[in-house]
């Protein structure tokens, strides 16, 4: 068992949580990417998400999952992973951890490249499985802190607003 930066710990063969510039790489190669758990409710982490990665900083095609969902601020929501129109490059998921290991079985199933458990998820079982597959995993990140990160628009107030002082 090792000890992650994040002070959880791990027990999964053949992983480690990947570093900074594992993260980069992973970032850089995706052109695609699925959101597990997608919410069309403005107060939900995976509608913030959303919201920035389809903004104009990034550039990666988005396609939400929720089967209780049809639409997500303008995007086409899909029922589950094997009815997407592609095979995304990276799957973010936005759910329970004990939904994960059914969540990366389905994710190696259609072929993805990563699994990335958003902030607050972690499973070491899903991991494994993933890695089973062959895929790239992390975990308890979030891919708009990381993207910003990695674009230069994370600052010590977690990202840049452009707004230097709340005074007019």
């Amino acid at each position: 068992m090792t000890q992650t930066e994040t002070g959880t710990s791990t027990a999964v063969d053949g992983w480690s949580p990947p570093s900074a510039q594992d993260r980069k790489r992973i970032l850089d190669s995706t052109r695609s990417i699925a959101i597990v758990g997608a919410s069309s409710n403005p107060a939900r982490a995976s509608n913030f998400v959303i919201t920035y990665l389809k903004s104009s900083v990034c550039d990666f095609d988005l396609y939400p999952v929720n089967p209780r969902e049809t639409e997500i601020l303008g995007l086409r929501c899909y029922p589950s992973l094997a009815e997407l129109p592609i095979v995304p490059d990276l799957v973010s998921v936005f759910r329970r951890a004990e939904d994960c290991p059914a969540i990366a079985e389905e994710v190696v199933a259609v072929g993805a490249k990563t699994l990335w458990l958003q902030l607050g998820i972690w499973s070491d079982e899903a991991a494994r499985i993933a890695v089973g597959g062959g895929l790239d995993v992390a975990m308890d990140r979030c891919v708009k802190i990381e993207h910003a990160r990695f674009a230069g628009g994370l600052h010590l107030a977690g990202f840049n607003t452009g707004v230097i002082d709340s005074r007019r």
